[in-house]
């Protein structure tokens, strides 16, 4: 038995490597990348620390050489999603009894493996999966992953340390345990990073979690498996299923003990997931925990005290970054009729200098999108602008899979403020500006605000601190992620905890201690040091 108080390393964010032409870094990632091309990979579902193969196979593709296989993965069915449960029901009891020190001490671990012996694996699985250029993978699946795990030591310890007052004679105390049940992670394919913290956050916490990643970032999420284990995690603590949505939905959601939701993805299907919650709720041992961050149609507005050249890069780097495939990622901007010529020639001039093409050429800034579905989709943006009269596309506007699925980065300008592509999400590189008169950025910030039902990012770019403040104020629940004078994208764990409210989930923010205070059910302790002998009160005399 341990008779101390530990306190866990300090949490730093993890430096980000440069990958300059000739850097150690660069070359270990490009044999990394060279390593896995190799050979395919046969990817099994992980139930219980047993690798489950079915025979029902599909393959991988890079996005960006889709004539390319990885390997493949092979699909479940009910039967695996009931047996996933079962093995994290299994394992409940003990990982719940473990002390705190020795979880923490199993993710610390996974840090440290994955800024090193791991890291250019990580990395590499992210660039040809999701298609990230190195930068990308090296912020999101290695450092972003890294911190994630280390700040979430610290706050679970900072979770467990806030403790009620005790008067004389009293000893009052809280514990914090884990969820009667298993957790459900879905996660999306476009961070690496987000998947492993949406397992890891409740299993810290001491759960069990049934995990279901996009079918797009399974290469990756394979890395990421071979690393708990590596750091030894017990097996079912997290067990990884690759099955259909509605078929896991199926038995997850009528299961006496699901226990909570930890999802990312689309709000069209958040919302399904918690009508089919909703529909269940006299089936479940406890109210279920239901956590998700969603889509976004994320802005920038400027003001006319605004530097254009700033403006412009915030454009550029908060749109087009990853192919604008990031729910924070800037989708509409609304520009000052005196600096909005300057900052779109500013935009224009930098697109035109990008180069497109794949993440394995480290000169390119953009990629492919994930999947034909995707392209399909922004491609069919792209051509409706093409046919209105208040819209028209300024820059870019091409594209081709011929390769890969490729998209021009496109900036859109329309002459309507509720134009399609000013509301709807996109997902994709492309970003539509609104010119309005200097003189009416208060009325424009209202138009803002009533524009989209999402609420995850923002950005104002201003020298005036009045407008700032306005902006501010005014927009206050416009998003849960607010930056001045800074692209609206791009949250470091321990520095701008993220998520958002309204259509974009709800704002339990990762990277902080308020995600993991839902993954815990605290149990109220009063013990009476010097308990009472006679009923009567002293008002009785």
């Amino acid at each position: 038995m341990a008779n101390a108080f530990f306190t866990p390393p300090v949490a730093e964010n993890e430096p980000i490597m440069g990958y300059a032409p000739g850097s150690p870094e660069k070359e270990e990632l490009q044999a990394a990348v060279a390593e896995l091309k190799s050979h395919k990979i046969d990817a099994p579902m992980i139930i219980g620390g047993k690798e489950v193969r079915t025979g029902n196979t599909v393959s991988m593709h890079p996005p960006h050489e889709h004539a390319h296989n990885l390997g493949a993965f092979h699909m479940g069915d009910a039967s695996h999603v009931q047996d996933a449960i079962d093995a994290a029901l299994a394992a409940k009891d003990e990982w719940a009894n473990t002390p705190w020190q020795d979880r923490a001490a199993i993710f610390l671990k996974c840090a440290e493996l994955l800024a090193g012996p791991f890291r250019q694996k990580m990395n590499a699985a992210t660039l040809l999966c999701q298609s990230k250029n190195a930068n990308q993978a090296e912020i999101d699946a290695a450092c972003e992953m890294i911190d994630f795990f280390r700040f979430n030591v610290q706050y679970m310890t900072d979770v467990y340390s806030e403790q009620p007052e005790s008067p004389l004679g009293l000893w009052n105390r809280l514990e914090y345990r884990p969820l009667e049940g298993f957790v459900f992670a879905i996660t999306p394919f476009n961070f690496t990073s987000i998947c492993a913290n949406l397992c890891a956050a409740p299993a810290m916490m001491g759960n069990v979690v049934v995990w279901k990643p996009s079918d797009t970032q399974i290469y990756s999420a394979q890395v990421i498996m071979e690393l708990f284990k590596a750091a030894g995690l017990p097996d079912g603590v997290i067990n990884i299923i690759y099955a259909d949505g509605p078929t896991a939905g199926d038995v997850v959601f009528k299961h006496r003990d699901f226990a909570g939701l930890h999802f990312t993805g689309s709000t069209a299907v958040f919302q399904h997931l918690w009508k089919e919650i909703g529909n269940n709720i006299g089936n479940y041992r406890s109210y279920p925990r239901i956590v998700g961050e969603t889509g976004g149609k994320d802005f920038i507005i400027a003001h006319k005290s605004a530097v254009a050249k700033q403006v412009s890069t915030g454009i550029v780097r908060g749109s087009f970054e990853f192919q604008g495939q990031k729910c924070s990622a800037s989708s509409r901007v609304y520009l000052p009729s005196n600096l909005a010529d300057e900052i779109i020639g500013y935009v224009k001039e930098d697109v035109a200098d990008m180069k497109m093409g794949t993440p394995e050429d480290f000169s390119n800034y953009i990629n492919a999108v994930i999947d034909e579905r995707s392209f399909d989709k922004i491609a069919g943006f792209i051509d409706y602008v093409k046919e209105q009269d208040d819209a028209k596309i300024i820059c870019g506007g091409g594209y081709d899979k011929s390769v890969g699925y490729f998209i021009e980065p496109t900036v859109v300008l329309t002459t309507n403020p509720k134009f399609r592509t000013m509301c709807e999400e996109i997902f994709g590189p492309v970003v539509t500006i609104y010119v309005y008169d200097e003189d009416k950025f208060e009325e424009t910030l209202e138009i803002l605000d009533d524009t989209s039902d999402y609420a995850l990012t923002g950005a104002v770019f201003a020298r005036e601190r009045y407008a700032i403040m306005t902006a501010t104020e005014k927009l206050k629940n416009a998003a849960g992620n607010f930056y001045i004078n800074d692209r609206p994208t791009g949250a470091v764990v321990g520095q701008q905890p993220f998520g958002g409210a309204r259509g974009s989930g709800t704002n339990d923010k990762a990277g902080s201690y308020l995600n993991l205070v839902r993954w815990v059910s605290p149990r109220t302790f009063k013990e009476n040091l010097v308990p009472a002998e006679d009923y009567r009160y002293p008002f009785l005399g």
